[in-house]
């Protein structure tokens, strides 16, 4: 048996589910205050494994900030966006993350999740809101591969069915 990728497990991440009107100037100044990012669109993660957003839905997003700095980051959304219906919630220590690298990590992905993950369908920098397996995930890919996001409640689950996508009896995948 041989893996075809990695699985590994983040570090604690800050996470806030921000939703609202994507589409309001107060929400997209709030974003960019918090995370340096832009407001992306759907489908979208912009910035690195420390700080980043990603589209979830029409009127959510999941902001990624430093996990020491999640009570700062909602106390500035909470002030910039005064007089604006939104809802910021920390969701850091609700969720798992897992990082799943090299030559076969759009494989294990492929294995697992209802998405068209070829290259020439889903690139760095794009996301999906979806299923692994049994669960809710979200993913996003990255120069170094794609990060997975799903409940810790069935992180345990999450990495045994990341980690069997990954081990093969031969290295061929999908897009090799």
């Amino acid at each position: 048996m041989s893996n075809i990728a990695v699985v590994t497990r983040a570090d604690a991440r800050g996470m806030i589910t921000l939703r609202g009107d994507l589409g309001s100037a107060k929400i997209k100044k709030a974003v960019k205050a918090a995370t340096g990012q832009k407001m992306p669109v759907s489908g979208q993660f912009l910035g690195d494994g420390t700080q980043g957003v990603a589209w979830m839905s029409p009127d959510e997003l999941l902001l990624i900030v430093p996990y020491d700095s999640v009570g700062t980051s909602i106390e500035g959304l909470n002030k910039a966006l005064v007089k604006t219906h939104f809802l910021t919630v920390d969701v850091s220590d609700a969720r798992a993350v897992f990082t799943v690298s090299g030559d076969g990590a759009r494989d294990v992905l492929a294995r697992l999740c209802p998405v068209d993950l070829h290259p020439d369908s889903f690139g760095v920098g794009q996301a999906r809101r979806t299923r692994l397996a049994q669960i809710a995930a979200a993913f996003w890919m990255h120069e170094g591969g794609l990060d997975v996001v799903c409940f810790r409640s069935v992180a345990d689950y999450a990495h045994g069915v990341l980690t069997r996508a990954a081990t093969t009896g031969d290295k061929t995948g999908f897009f090799a």
